[in-house]
């Protein structure tokens, strides 16, 4: 089916206050208008975006984001007729056309795969009952059930308002029709605007069948306007998203708590803890653990890993039976061989950490690759960064880092070397040696008193 969306994106927003198109702001960690972009997409259909306030903003985001559907300028909001209009003439007449909002980002691609259906032999809306209708268009319909028209609420009268059926906005149409029935559309109403709703009746007076599609759900037809209907969409995603890994067998401590802001491909007997912030494409394998608090951004763990609670891991690719944390930092392009043990207050940078290796607590690794077995101990930096560029640090299998020991890069570690605690190593130290720096020379002063403030 030659299939195009033309989604609605040009309002202003005035009631989110802010500076940001509203299509920008974000539902899961994506702009609205990629959740709407995607869920066309699932139709195969081509797209057309009306664009109006803010239009600069949005068409920066569609080309970093790599989206490219057909722009549309509508530079006077007259209304969601006009906005349409603006669009239909980058549509070939034989096509079906789906419109769309770039505020309504819940909708499901079920909806609009039935929509699209519903649509091939003539108008087609999607509807939903609602037990508070006021501020939506209702659905008029005769004795017989069919759909006569569509009346805004603030012309409707009192018998139109005590309707529940409302209409969501959301329709389909053959391109030639809906371009038929656009040009007659007038602006004699309260608002003064041009209604798309208005060729519902057009197309009723033509004899055309309009049928009506019903939404699984109120929430995934819901706009947003303003910062509270933003959070509330927020949580809604969330649920939708947490009840589907539920299903899949993932295990979350609670639902309520939990934030799923890209993808989260997950084994068997995942667990995850209250407050995890899931961001980017994230792989946790079977029987990984996620403890409370945590942040994950494009981290992939191995079978069995465990992440202690108010963790921030982002990049990072371990391997099976880790162990990270609790407040552990990793950042930018590390890898863990298996059973690593990253322990509290310890920060990981763009290194290669082998198997078995422990750092336990209080240390700096950065831009270094580390062997298998090796043991850092507490306060140990590597010092990679001399003001201008950053250096290496390369540590041997089953070296020993003592406490509180400075590591100046470039500079390796050998195999099976010990590194004495309190050390600065500036020069490179070879395998199965020992290194220490220390100053000799401690002194005791009895009697010593330190220095007290005097009394003002």
């Amino acid at each position: 089916m030659n299939t195009h969306a033309i989604i609605l994106a040009a309002g202003r927003g005035t009631r989110m206050n802010s500076a940001l198109p509203k299509v920008l702001h974000t539902v899961g960690g994506q702009p609205m208008l990629a959740h709407v972009l995607r869920a066309a997409g699932a139709l195969g259909a081509q797209q057309h975006l009306v664009l109006g306030h803010g239009a600069e903003q949005v068409q920066a985001w569609l080309q970093q984001a790599g989206v490219a559907p057909t722009v549309a300028l509508q530079t006077e909001q007259l209304g969601t007729a006009h906005a349409v209009q603006q669009a239909l003439p980058a549509v070939p007449d034989e096509a079906q056309v789906v419109v769309l909002y770039g505020d309504v980002p819940l909708v499901s691609a079920q909806t609009l795969a039935a929509l699209q259906g519903a649509a091939a032999s003539g108008l087609a809306l999607v509807t939903v009952t609602l037990e508070n209708p006021a501020g939506y268009g209702r659905i008029l319909r005769d004795a017989s059930g069919r759909v006569t028209g569509i009346v805004e609420q603030k012309d409707a009268s009192e018998p139109q308002r005590a309707i529940r059926e409302i209409n969501t906005g959301l329709l389909a149409a053959p391109a030639a029709s809906l371009k038929r029935w656009i040009a007659q559309v007038q602006n004699h109403n309260a608002a003064a605007e041009f209604y798309l709703t208005d060729i519902v009746a057009l197309a009723v007076a033509e004899g055309v069948d309009v049928r009506t599609v019903t939404a699984a759900s109120a929430a995934e037809v819901e706009g947003v306007n303003d910062r509270v209907q933003l959070a509330h969409a927020e949580r809604l995603l969330q649920l939708r998203n947490a009840e589907r890994l539920m299903r899949a067998g993932v295990q979350l401590a609670d639902p309520a708590r939990f934030d799923l802001r890209g993808e989260l491909i997950a084994g068997q007997d995942v667990f995850i803890d209250v407050g995890v912030i899931i961001e980017g494409k994230v792989e946790l394998a079977d029987g990984v653990r996620v403890g409370a608090y945590s942040h994950l951004k494009n981290v992939k763990l191995g079978a069995r890993s465990e992440v202690l609670s108010h963790c921030v891991l982002e990049n990072l690719d371990a391997g099976t039976a880790c162990r990270i944390g609790p407040f552990a930092r990793v950042r930018m392009d590390t890898q863990f061989g298996d059973e690593v043990h990253i322990g509290n207050f310890v920060e990981i940078k763009k290194s290669r950490i082998g198997a078995l290796t422990k750092a336990g607590h209080l240390a700096y690794v950065g831009d270094a690759q580390v062997g298998a077995d090796v043991n850092i101990g507490a306060g140990v930096i590597t010092c990679n960064y001399d003001g201008a560029n950053k250096h290496v640090t390369t540590i041997g299998d089953g070296a020993f880092i003592g406490t509180d020991t400075q590591l100046v890069a470039p500079v390796t570690i050998g195999a099976r070397a010990f590194v004495a605690a309190g050390s600065t190593i500036t020069r490179n130290v070879a395998d199965d040696a020992l290194a220490i720096c220390r100053a000799r020379d401690q002194k005791t002063i009895a009697g010593w008193k330190r220095p007290r403030k005097q009394p003002k």
